[in-house]
C-alpha cells in the first residue's frame, strides 16, 4: 500500500486556491484547534449539546481562519444541508425500519430462535451474533437499548454473568455502529472520503467479523473472572406481553434485516464484473444503491411487519410517525457535523493536516485512526469523531484506489469508537444497566471498546496488503 509521500505532488496542487481566506498554514492549525477545543469545552464541561456545541466550534473556526465573520456559518450551512439531504433521508428510512421490526416482535423472533439453538457454553457467540444481525437497521443508541433487557433476559435465564453475555453483544452493536452503513458515521466519512458504500460495506462485514469475535466472546470469558457480577434478577422495563399476538416468522424477520445489505452488495458485486450495462445489471445497481435499497426494504418492512400481521394502515402510519422522534437529535448532530466538517474543508484545514502528515512514513489509514481517536477521546461521540476527522482527511483519500478509500472510511471508524470514557454517554448507561462501579465499567465496556479498535485497525491493514 503506498504512504503519504506518494500523495505530496497531489495533495499541493489545489491548496490555496480553494481557501477562502489568505490566513497562512500556522493561522488554519490554531483555527481548527480552537474550533475542536470549543466542541470539547462545550460538550464535555458546560453540557451543551452537540449540535449547538458543533455550530458554535464551526463558527469560531471560521473566524480565527480569517473568514468574515458575516460569512462565518456559510460553509457551516451548506455542510448541513448536503449531510442531511443526502444522509438524512437513509437515517429516517433506517429508523423505520428499526421501529417495524422491533414493535412486531421480529426481535424478539430473531433472538429467540438463536437462543433455542444454542448451549450455555455457546451463549456468547449467540450473543455477539444477535447483536450483529439484530444492529444492521438500528442505531446505536436505539440498538442498545434494545439489547439491554435482552442481555438481562438471558443472564438470568441462563443464571451467568451479565458480562459474559453483554460484552459480545455490545461488541456486535459497536462495531457495526462504526464500520457499517447505514448507520450514520460511516454514511458521512463515504460521502466525505468519495468511496463506494457497496465495497465499504462489503469490506466492513470482512473487518467486523473477526474483530467481534475477538472483542466479544473470546474477551469475555477473561472479564468474567476480573468483574464477577451476579445474574439479574429482574429487569428494566419488564412488562408482560400479550403471547397471543402474532409476529414475523423468523426468517421473514432476519430476509428484511439483511434485504438492504444484499441488495448493496448485489449492486457491487455487478459494478465490479462489468456487468452493469445489461438490462438486468442496470436493474440491480439501481436497486442497490443506499436510498433505493433502504426504500424497497422499508417498504417490505410495512408489509412484513405491519399489514401482514394484521394491522390496519393507519396503525402502520401511526408506527411510522412515531419512529421519527428517536432519530431528531441524531439528525441534528449529524447535520451540524457535517457542517463543521464542511468548514474545515472549506478553510483549508485539512489540505494543511494532510501536507504535514505527508512528511511521516505514516500510513493515510493509520493517520486516519489516528485522527478519530484524538477526537473520540476528546468529545466521547464516536458519531463527532467520525465525521470530524473524515473531514480533516480527506485529502489523504485523492489518490487511493477505491478499496483503499473504503478501508480509509473503516480506519476512521475504527478510531472513532476507541476507549469509551467518562465523556461517552454510553459509558454511564452501560454501568447504570450493568450496577458496575465506575471503576469495573473501565475494566470492561472502556477495554472492550479499545480491544475493538484496535483489532478492527489490524484487521484493516491486513487486508489493505491483499487488495
Amino acid at each position: 500500500m503506498p504512504t503519504l509521500p506518494f500523495f505530496h505532488a497531489v495533495a499541493t496542487t489545489a491548496v490555496a486556491a480553494a481557501r477562502p481566506t489568505n490566513a497562512g498554514d500556522t493561522q488554519l492549525v490554531v483555527a481548527a484547534l480552537v474550533g475542536i477545543a470549543a466542541i470539547v469545552i462545550l460538550i464535555v464541561w458546560l453540557k451543551l449539546h452537540p449540535f449547538l456545541s458543533l455550530t458554535i466550534g464551526a463558527a469560531l473556526l471560521a473566524v480565527v481562519a480569517g473568514i468574515p465573520y458575516t460569512n462565518a456559518f456559510t460553509s457551516f450551512a451548506n455542510g448541513l444541508g448536503s449531510t442531511v439531504g443526502s444522509v438524512g433521508i437513509l437515517i429516517a428510512l433506517g429508523a423505520i425500519i428499526g421501529k417495524m421490526l422491533i414493535d412486531s416482535g421480529g426481535a424478539d423472533e430473531i433472538v429467540d430462535t438463536i437462543l433455542r439453538r444454542t448451549s450455555a457454553n455457546r451463549l456468547p457467540w449467540a450473543m455477539a451474533l444477535i447483536a450483529f444481525v439484530v444492529a444492521i437497521p438500528l442505531f446505536f443508541e436505539i440498538g442498545l437499548v434494545l439489547l439491554i433487557p435482552v442481555i438481562m433476559l438471558v443472564a438470568r435465564r441462563a443464571k451467568v454473568s451479565m458480562i459474559l453475555v453483554g460484552i459480545p453483544a455490545l461488541a456486535g452493536l459497536s462495531a457495526l455502529h462504526g464500520l457499517i452503513p447505514p448507520h450514520p458515521g460511516p454514511l458521512i466519512a463515504i460521502s466525505a472520503l468519495g468511496a463506494n458504500l457497496g465495497l465499504t460495506l462489503g469490506l466492513g462485514l470482512l473487518v467486523a467479523i473477526p474483530t467481534v469475535a475477538i472483542s466479544g466472546p473470546l474477551l469475555a470469558k477473561p472479564m468474567a473472572r476480573w468483574v464477577q457480577l451476579a445474574p439479574p434478577t429482574s429487569i428494566l422495563g419488564e412488562s408482560p406481553k400479550d403471547e397471543n399476538a402474532p409476529r414475523p416468522r423468523f426468517a421473514v424477520a432476519l430476509g428484511v434485516v439483511l434485504l438492504p445489505v444484499v441488495l448493496m452488495l448485489m449492486s457491487t458485486v455487478i459494478t465490479a464484473t462489468g456487468n452493469q450495462k445489461s438490462s438486468l445489471g442496470k436493474a440491480l445497481v439501481f436497486v442497490g444503491t443506499p436510498l433505493e435499497a433502504l426504500l424497497i426494504t422499508t417498504l417490505v418492512a410495512l408489509v412484513a411487519f405491519g399489514t401482514a400481521l394484521g394491522r390496519t394502515r393507519a396503525t402502520v402510519s401511526s408506527l411510522v410517525d412515531s419512529s421519527f422522534a428517536p432519530i431528531a437529535g441524531i439528525l441534528l448532530i449529524v447535520g451540524a457535523g457535517g457542517g463543521f466538517k464542511q468548514t474545515l474543508v472549506d478553510s483549508g484545514v485539512g489540505d494543511v493536516v494532510a501536507r504535514s502528515l505527508q512528511h511521516t512514513s505514516i500510513s493515510p489509514l493509520i493517520a486516519g485512526w489516528l485522527v478519530a481517536v484524538l477526537i473520540r477521546l476528546a468529545t466521547g461521540s464516536a458519531t463527532v469523531a467520525t465525521i470530524t476527522a473524515s473531514g480533516i482527511v480527506a485529502p489523504l483519500a485523492a489518490g487511493l484506489s477505491p478499496t483503499h478509500t473504503a478501508l480509509l472510511v473503516l480506519a476512521v471508524g475504527a478510531g472513532s469508537v476507541f476507549l469509551s470514557h467518562v465523556n461517552d454517554a454510553g459509558f454511564w448507561m452501560v454501568k447504570e444497566y450493568f450496577k458496575m462501579s465506575v471503576g469495573q465499567t473501565f475494566k470492561t465496556w472502556s477495554l472492550m471498546e479499545t480491544v475493538l479498535s484496535v483489532t478492527a485497525l489490524g484487521s484493516i491493514m491486513l487486508l489493505s496488503l491483499v487488495i
